[in-house]
């Protein structure tokens, strides 16, 4: 424990000694560093592919889809925005102030904390830290525990690539985690689960640290009667893979429980079931095209979801678990109790309920009466029923007639609200969220303005009541005496 907090001390030191060197802040520095991540993730690709299927069971393609792939295209989009993202932006000031002007200026917060999480141990390790290099800052990046091999594979050629005074890896387990969370840092980045994230808030608040937390939450989507029945299929074929296709459920925009017309329900429980078995045949273990449960301690968690009889009850395809190779096949339920844990515990994991409405309006409702999701899924083609979704719901994002696609957009913010997270990243909003802009103020001498200093009179108080209203023709009135005060 002794030597652990003088590792991190010994960090947090030489770290705080680099960035305050200024070596980080040149752009040329930052495109280096951004372009050695690239290259350490292209040299290591199979490794990679290696570490997920040893970690997390994933097929390389996946791998590539959301591990690889999205890294290299976050970084190319990075280098490409960099200077202008780095330029100073003019202010506009009132003309009352001429020649004085204003800018705002991108600045690095210092010494940033990473705390990744371990369904993506790749891309959510690395990708919020393209954007706090991308800012000038220095990282210290500690990878989830429970993605050994992948966290392993980090902590080895980080230091072979990228600066290692300016970019360091810890790993360990929860005690590294409080060991690090005791020490100051100028900003804390934690992606995780609602609990852990409350420990991480309250530390940080002791030394007033800024944190984002991307959480999750039960992601819903919204399945209205679509009349064209090409569009259904498309809509549940982006359902299934959006349901099964990341990590097996484990993923926090993932689909949680999805809300449908009662009249509608059996059609697509059918189709649910047809699209499962195309995408994943007959026997999905076999299949080697969806993700294992992470380890034994979910497992159980996922499958004491299914132990309520009434739960259990409701199960209308799938319910195979294999513990020894931690397998749960795709499973589909019908309307389980709205009081039981798996309708209001995040389910992380390959089981989708299907809830029925009398009518599909009546899912704004629903999900308003439970905590802000990460995203909101629907598909429809109703404008006004569009409208009232994101004008009468809260969450994160809204994704209409697709599911996931908008995590790869780089010029949509990604993040939660209320209970699934606050901050956002990605693209410019992952440079923003590492930095700080600097409000500066650069006045000259000339005019003086002898209304702003006491002693007080009317006039004075004429000349400021018109300075605040913007009336300049006001100002040359009363300036030339043909205006009362």
């Amino acid at each position: 424990m002794e030597a652990m907090s003088e590792i991190a001390e010994d960090t947090l030191r030489e770290l705080r000694e680099t960035f305050r060197s200024g070596r980080t802040r040149s752009v040329a520095w930052r495109k280096t560093q951004l372009s050695a991540l690239r290259e350490l993730i292209r040299d290591n690709e199979e490794k990679i592919f290696e570490g997920l299927y040893q970690d997390l069971g994933k097929h390389p393609i996946e791998a590539y889809r959301d591990e690889v792939g999205v890294l290299i295209k976050s970084i190319n989009y990075a280098l490409s925005n960099l200077d202008k993202w780095v330029a100073t932006k003019k202010g506009k000031l009132p003309l009352l102030l001429f020649p004085a002007r204003g800018e705002l200026v991108p600045e690095p917060l210092g010494v940033v904390l990473i705390f990744a999480s371990w369904n993506y141990p790749i891309s959510l390790a690395l990708e919020p830290v393209i954007g706090a290099i991308a800012a000038g800052n220095t990282v210290v990046l500690k990878p989830s525990d429970q993605s050994p091999a992948c966290s392993s594979i980090i902590a080895k050629t980080i230091p072979q690539y990228m600066d290692p005074e300016a970019i360091r890896i810890i790993e360990g387990g929860a005690q590294i985690s409080e060991i690090l969370l005791q020490h100051k840092w100028d900003k804390i980045f934690f992606t995780g689960s609602p609990q852990v994230g409350r420990a991480v808030m309250t530390a940080a608040a002791k030394h007033l640290t800024p944190v984002t937390l991307e959480l999750g939450g039960k992601c819903p989507v919204i399945l209205d009667s679509l009349s064209n029945p090409s569009d259904l299929k498309v809509a549940i074929k982006r359902i299934v893979s959006g349901k099964w296709g990341p990590c097996s459920g484990q993923a926090c925009i993932g689909v949680d429980y999805m809300l449908v017309e009662e009249k509608f329900a059996p059609t697509v429980i059918e189709l649910l079931k047809k699209t499962i078995k195309k995408f994943y045949t007959e026997s999905p273990k076999d299949a080697n095209c969806i993700a294992r449960i992470v380890n034994k301690k979910h497992f159980k968690r996922v499958q004491n979801l299914l132990k309520e009889p009434l739960v259990e009850a409701s199960i209308v395809h799938g319910g195979s678990l294999d513990e020894e190779k931690l397998f749960i096949e795709p499973i589909v339920l019908l309307n389980p109790p709205l009081d039981s844990a798996i309708m209001n515990e995040e389910i992380f994991g390959p089981l989708l309920p299907v809830i029925t409405l009398k009518n599909i309006q009546e899912s704004i409702e629903f999900i308003n009466t439970r905590p802000k999701p990460l995203t909101i899924y629907a598909f429809t083609k109703d404008e006004n029923f569009k409208k009232k979704i994101l004008s009468e719901t809260s969450s994160g994002g809204v994704t209409f007639n697709d599911v996931l696609i908008q995590f790869i957009c780089d010029t949509l913010p990604f993040g939660g609200v209320g209970s699934s997270g606050f901050g956002r990243y990605h693209g410019k909003f992952s440079f923003d969220t590492f930095s700080h802009e600097k409000a500066v103020f650069q006045g000259g001498f000339f005019p003086e303005l002898e209304p702003r200093y006491p002693p007080w009179n009317n006039f004075k108080m004429k000349f400021i009541r018109l300075a605040y209203d913007l009336d300049y023709f006001g100002l040359v009135l009363l300036l030339l005496g043909l205006k009362r005060y």
